[in-house]
């Protein structure tokens, strides 16, 4: 295997400009000249494209990451978002962009919970991408309107068990943890009829509880977190190991009798498995950079965030490791295949 030097690293572009330039007679010391440029890297806007749509919190994360790499840097970050399918328009989209540094992918969970649910993928999991690093991890939660007799999981469960043809949830896409961690809810609560209203992304899912389309949400903690302040929503139950900081009266899942119901929203930046090591490198030492930062950790934090600076090696041992436990759950679930 070739072995190629961080940093002096062409893109394709770059080496069909290059090999142009021999074939036209331009002496060597030219070509030599395309690699030095890429020491400039990057000299142009980097696309990160979130596989969702605005509002949810890969959206939100997204785009304070962007804003906080762009005056760090001095470089120019746009987002993009491209929901649909689960993620999976995104996902491919970039896992087929030109792999030159300038398209990035910001991914959850539905990258590796893809796997088991769908019987194909436009992407593979395992080879089209390489890890930048880890951003930050949400809870995810169940809520409901403040003006719902439900106090806590079990009296919405019986509400539900009650007059199962007048409740219904809000999720994100299918193959998000919230839209997976409702499956199981309802088979191990045998709430059948408990019907799967699926959105494009989570603020969508936040909008239609707000607006009575549904009764209860399953989602990340960011789109619901201002409802929940203003006192519009209630949250019954967070579905992390722990309970969030300014939900201290709110339960785990766990403590309200569920056992090992775990789930979050952790997010993820990868990029196209060819692209250059030296962009791969610069892109995870600057982000890291700004999210140890204490406004960084604050802005999250507020958003109903976590950092999770970790680098490209962590961040891809745990997105392939999860992909094998995702679909342990869905197996078990009896979650049908799409």
């Amino acid at each position: 295997m070739t072995k190629i030097i961080p940093g002096l690293a062409l893109s394709r572009r770059g080496v069909i400009k290059a090999a142009g330039a021999l074939g036209a007679g331009i002496a060597a010391p030219a070509v030599l000249r395309v690699r030095p440029a890429y020491a400039d890297y990057p000299d142009r806007p980097v696309k990160i494209v979130v596989a969702n749509t605005p509002g949810g919190p890969s959206d939100i994360v997204g785009r304070i990451v962007a804003a906080a790499l762009q005056q760090s840097t001095g470089k120019t970050f746009i987002v993009e978002n491209r929901g649909g399918a689960g993620g999976n328009i995104g996902m491919e989209y970039a896992a087929h962009a030109e792999p030159d540094g300038y398209t990035i992918l910001l991914a959850t969970n539905a990258y590796s919970v893809n796997y088991g649910l769908y019987n194909t993928l436009p992407y593979d999991p395992y080879k089209d991408f390489v890890a930048v690093s880890e951003l930050a991890s949400s809870p995810n939660t169940f809520v409901v309107k403040s003006e719902l007799p439900a106090k806590t999981m079990k009296e919405f469960v019986a509400l539900a068990r009650a007059n199962p043809e007048k409740y219904n949830c809000s999720t994100p896409p299918i193959g998000t943890t919230p839209q997976l961690q409702l499956e199981v809810l309802k088979t191990r609560e045998q709430l059948p009829k408990l019907e799967d209203v699926v959105f494009k992304g989570g603020g969508d899912a936040i909008e239609a509880l707000l607006s009575g389309t549904v009764q209860l949400s399953s989602g990340s903690l960011p789109p619901a977190a201002p409802h929940i302040k203003a006192g519009a929503l209630r949250c019954l139950a967070v579905t992390g190991d722990a309970r969030w900081p300014d939900l201290s009266d709110v339960p785990t899942m766990q403590e309200a009798a569920y056992k090992d119901f775990v789930f979050a929203t952790d997010t993820v930046l990868l990029a196209p498995a060819k692209t250059p090591p030296g962009a791969v490198k610069w892109l995870e030492s600057e982000t890291l950079k700004v999210l140890k930062t204490p406004e960084m950790k604050d802005k999250l934090f507020q958003a109903g965030l976590l950092v999770r600076a970790k680098g490209a090696d962590a961040a891809w041992a745990r997105v392939t490791k999860e992909i094998d436990l995702f679909k342990q759950v869905i197996d078990q679930a009896s979650i049908k295949k799409l």
